[in-house]
């Protein structure tokens, strides 16, 4: 059966399809997924799945509000609130300072793609005019769904899992775990540590990293 909170970038069912594993092996395949799937979240520096977050932005005096997580999905709420409350993330819940939907909106900021899925860009809100923040009203406060939903993954993003898990599963078969095969030095044979993740992983996942200045 499958685990609809299965915390994956690929599907227990298609995991399992690709391998030719059956049920016995459900409980291997969901640890290696979730272990593949939260390294790889590590790696690239961003939630990858998709989950509700929320951001408190500070008013510099631009109407273009970086979010922290990307591709968004939906906008849950905006709040104007205070730039007190946004330093100490104190929400704001009343009516008054809800904005309506029809004053934002969220763009990735590479531009439009005709499929959502798909960005792979840092996202930004975007308050439309003629809305404007009132003098005490210094930041937002913003719930949205951000991440990509198993079985709507990018290919290369899909594939990286898929092979880092299946990686996982082999060295946990064979009883190896951290370390690879043996190497030959200083006139012996040995063992050495082996990396977290494959290179060919590494390589599917740039295009995901986090830009960090």
């Amino acid at each position: 059966m499958e685990h609809e909170n299965l915390h994956s970038l690929i599907p227990l069912a298609d995991f399992k399809a690709i391998l030719g594993f059956d049920d016995r092996e459900d409980a291997l395949s969901r640890y290696c997924l979730i272990t593949a799937t939260y390294s790889i979240e590590q790696y690239c520096k961003r939630r990858l799945v998709r989950r509700e977050n929320t951001d408190y932005l500070t008013f510099t005096g631009e109407y273009i509000f970086s979010l922290r997580e990307y591709p968004v999905q939906n906008v849950l709420s905006v709040y104007a609130t205070t730039a007190g409350m946004v330093q100490r993330g104190e929400p704001l819940f009343s009516p008054e300072n809800l904005v309506d939907p029809e004053h934002y909106y969220c763009l990735p900021d590479e531009g439009i793609q005709e499929d959502s899925d798909l960005w792979s860009a840092p996202f930004s809100l975007v308050l439309r005019p003629p809305y404007r923040l009132a003098r005490e009203e210094m930041g937002i406060r913003i719930r949205y769904l951000a991440g990509y939903v198993p079985g709507k993954v990018p290919p290369d993003l899909a594939s990286a899992c898929l092979e880092l898990a299946a990686w996982n599963i082999s060295r946990y078969r064979g009883r190896r775990i951290g370390m690879t095969g043996n190497v030959r030095g200083n006139g012996k044979d040995g063992e050495h540590l082996e990396s977290s993740m494959p290179e060919n992983v590494r390589q599917l996942l740039e295009p995901y990293r986090r830009r960090t200045i």
